[in-house]
């Protein structure tokens, strides 16, 4: 490898590296955020409605790559991811010194998921550039390793986030949940700095560089990668065959983990990141490994091997997660099962994001008591106009409706119900939350690192495929849409639907549905329909 090729390889690593950090700072704190900004909502619909604007940043990410991929086929790479970096960390930098809803009401979301929205859009131009920037710099054969260093960008700028966050926790205390949270957010102003610094010093794609002289560039790259079949079809392929699966893999393996330690298991913040950094620090050399085999057996076999595995394991593998992180939770849930009891046509969709639904239905406000202590539990029909009932081992609680009641008695009967609930919970050894004196914590890691592996498999041959999949006129564009329309979608979309379908079934592991069916999709689509691309030659048809 040439100085040059380090050089570009480094810069432009680093410079996603810190485009990540940006976007993750607000998902690994999610539950600062929850109660900074959507305060005027229950703590439950607070923690959903944060998902959904951190989800906000994903559905914006496939219109940043048409609006960055179509600039970075007509002007070029370099100039391109330049504008993209100056976004996001601005943005970022600002949510540092939002007002809270505290203190401008209705405002503050208002404004957050407004910035949330144009680092959604810097990022759907960043990743495309930066992969096909490093792909065309590489030499032939050396593609799935080179480009695996950008691969391994989106993990390190997770992991980032987690040790500044762990940081900042540490030395600042009980300050931090009030104030302190806003520091890792402003020190990204100095990561931006870096990062224009470095990008600046380099020299456009040598692919892009020839094709510019040779007068060869894309007049409307737009019309070309989507207009016509021949390259339409190789986008919709690119997006169901291979970076929809990867993508979930991906959010299970790295976001939905840590928000089911912290959120289902009650793992306490600081362990439960510690844990994930853990497992990060160990899986991510697996990046550049599997980006150097594919190199040698191909990308196709694995990515379908990473996808075929998280389909077959999950469940296991989360249910093996609960069993070290929360024993007794574990314990609790083979001993003594909770089951609501219920009148379906009663039961509503547990989700409140305005904070306005009063939930009046017995079988509603059943399961609103179990939600909010994080408590799974199987659904049994019962016969119309039936009283919901709780039953926790052998004791059953009965509900009731708050259908015609004067708001003293719901009070009163809100109470008992409750008090009986939780006191029925823990003698029958459910815990308020984790233990961490009988927690498995290298278990835990092994787990984790096990879900990052998979996450390695699936992401590390991906942007040498993508990149490989599309002639350079339109590179830019073509393997940016469906890389962001599969992780921005798909997989930024995940946390908050699997946490709805939890919400709605009460089993805590059936979220792990939705990563699985997709998953599943892609092996089927993948295996079957993509072709193999690593022995193509990236500037033939140009």
């Amino acid at each position: 490898m040439s100085a040059e090729e380090r050089k570009v390889i480094f810069a432009s690593s680093l410079g996603t590296v810190f485009e990540w950090y940006d976007f993750y700072l607000y998902g690994s704190l999610a539950a600062i955020i929850a109660k900074q900004f959507f305060s005027g909502l229950d703590a439950g619909s607070a923690f959903i409605f944060a998902l959904l604007a951190f989800a906000a940043g994903f559905i914006v990410r496939p219109f940043g790559a048409i609006v960055f991929g179509r600039l970075g086929d007509m002007i070029g790479r370099k100039y391109t991811f330049l504008v993209t970096i100056l976004i996001m960390g601005l943005s970022t930098f600002i949510v540092g010194i939002l007002p809270t809803y505290a203190s401008i009401g209705v405002a503050a979301p208002v404004i957050l998921i407004a910035l949330r929205l144009l680092q959604g859009l810097a990022l759907g131009g960043e990743y495309g550039g930066a992969a096909t920037y490093v792909a065309e710099h590489a030499p032939q054969g050396k593609r799935g390793a080179y480009t695996s260093w950008i691969q391994t960008t989106a993990t390190m700028g997770l992991f980032l986030s987690l040790l500044v966050i762990l940081a900042c926790r540490e030395l600042m205390g009980p300050a931090f949940e009030v104030w302190g949270w806003r520091i890792p957010f402003l020190v990204s102003i100095l990561l931006l700095a870096i990062s224009v610094w470095i990008r600046l010093s380099l020299s456009e794609s040598p692919a892009f560089q020839k094709m510019k002289a040779e007068g060869k560039t894309s007049k409307a790259p737009l019309t070309e990668s989507f207009g016509e079949w021949k390259n339409l079809k190789i986008v919709i392929l690119a997006l169901v065959g291979l970076t929809a699966g990867q993508a979930v893999v991906w959010y299970t393996g790295q976001f939905y983990a840590l928000f089911f330690l912290t959120q289902q298991l009650k793992v306490d913040p600081v362990t439960a990141n510690l844990m994930i950094a853990a497992g990060l620090l160990i899986g991510t050399p697996f990046f550049i490994v599997f980006g150097v085999l594919s190199d040698k057996i191909g990308r196709k076999p694995i990515i379908m091997a990473g996808c075929l595995l998280a389909v077959l394991t999950y469940f296991p593998v989360f249910k093996a997660l609960t069993a070290a992180a929360n024993p007794d939770l574990a314990a609790a849930q083979a001993k003594s099962k909770v089951v609501v009891t219920a009148d379906p046509n009663e039961c509503s969709f547990q989700f409140n994001p305005t904070g306005t639904v009063k939930f009046t239905s017995s079988c509603d406000i059943a399961k609103q008591v179990l939600a909010a202590g994080s408590v799974s539990y199987d659904n049994v029909a019962a016969p119309a106009g039936t009283v919901a009932s709780i039953k926790i081992g052998e004791t059953v609680i009965q509900g009731y409706s708050a259908k015609g009641l004067a708001a003293d008695e719901v009070k009163k009967k809100d109470a008992e119900f409750k008090k009986s609930v939780s006191e029925t919970l823990k003698a029958d050894g459910y815990p308020a939350k984790a233990d961490p004196a009988k927690m498995n914590k290298p278990m835990v890691i092994a787990l984790l690192a096990y879900l990052v592996l998979l996450v390695t498999m699936v992401y590390g041959p991906i942007a040498a495929m993508l990149v490989e999949m599309f002639p350079t006129r339109i590179r830019y564009t073509s393997m940016s849409l469906p890389y962001h329309i599969g992780n921005g979608w798909f997989g930024g979309l995940l946390p908050t639907t699997a946490f709805a379908i939890v919400a709605q079934t009460g089993n805590m592991y059936n979220g792990l549905w939705y990563p699985i069916i997709i998953a599943g999709i892609t092996l089927v689509v993948g295996t079957l329909f993509v072709r193999e691309t690593k022995d193509v030659d990236i500037y033939a048809g140009d």
